[in-house]
């Protein structure tokens, strides 16, 4: 399986017979100027909540690719207005589709559209893809359900937000990373504004203090999992 980061939360996971990727938002973001959305493809595109820096080019690569959008059912009734037809409303349970199966978690968060309409509530997804099990927790904050994954899953990589003000910061995806036991971290949210920057050496070293493995690729980045 592999892995490829478009900035912020923007990531593509890759089966040896599908593409998924997740909250689209490359085009407004300068740090991904490099990256050419024309050139994206996908069978699906998951999306966690309806903020712009995680839907900006939702509808323009939902129609590019012909991808199957899995969201809260607000965010499809937000795409089905503006002429995306490929949809699959998901709220926090578990369905088995073709390719594996996909759990929608809880993420607390907010969440409202660009056009100002209510979006839903917050989300993260785990997947069951090609033997492997991934949890990307969307933007949230540390939470005490995040225990519950540990219970139902082992989880091999768990793609977490570590930039801080809106979502976890680094101390708390440490904490999370223990919560739902899963020693390999891929960390997302972070540097794409001056709030949200971190020390990335500093982020590495207090991950491997606990244990664990935190992996920061660069934008464009393709990595093996």
């Amino acid at each position: 399986m592999k892995y490829t980061y478009y900035g912020q939360s923007c990531f593509l996971l890759e089966t040896a017979t599908k593409k998924f990727l997740f909250d689209p938002f490359i085009s407004q973001n300068p740090l991904a100027s490099d990256i050419d959305i024309t050139k994206i493809e996908a069978d699906y595109i998951l999306v966690s909540h309806g903020h712009g820096d995680h839907v900006a080019d939702l509808v323009t690569l939902a129609k590019q690719t012909k991808a199957t959008v899995i969201a809260i059912p607000e965010i499809i009734g937000w795409l089905s207005k503006q002429g995306v037809e490929n949809v699959h409303p998901m709220n926090f349970g578990r369905y088995k589709f073709d390719f594996g199966t996909v759990r929608m978690v809880w993420a607390t968060h907010t969440s409202g559209l660009p056009d100002g309409s209510y979006g839903g509530n917050p989300a993260g997804f785990v997947l069951e893809l090609d033997g492997k099990q991934i949890y990307f927790a969307g933007d949230t904050g540390l939470t005490i359900e995040m225990k519950l994954l540990a219970e139902l899953y082992q989880l091999d990589y768990a793609i977490l937000p570590i930039g801080g003000n809106y979502t976890m910061d680094v101390d708390d995806a440490v904490i999370a990373a223990n919560y739902i036991n899963c020693d390999q971290i891929i960390g997302v949210h972070y540097n794409t504004f001056p709030v949200i920057a971190i020390n990335m050496l500093g982020a590495i070293d207090s991950f491997r203090r606990a244990q664990k493995t935190l992996l920061l690729p660069k934008i464009g980045e393709t990595i093996t999992l």
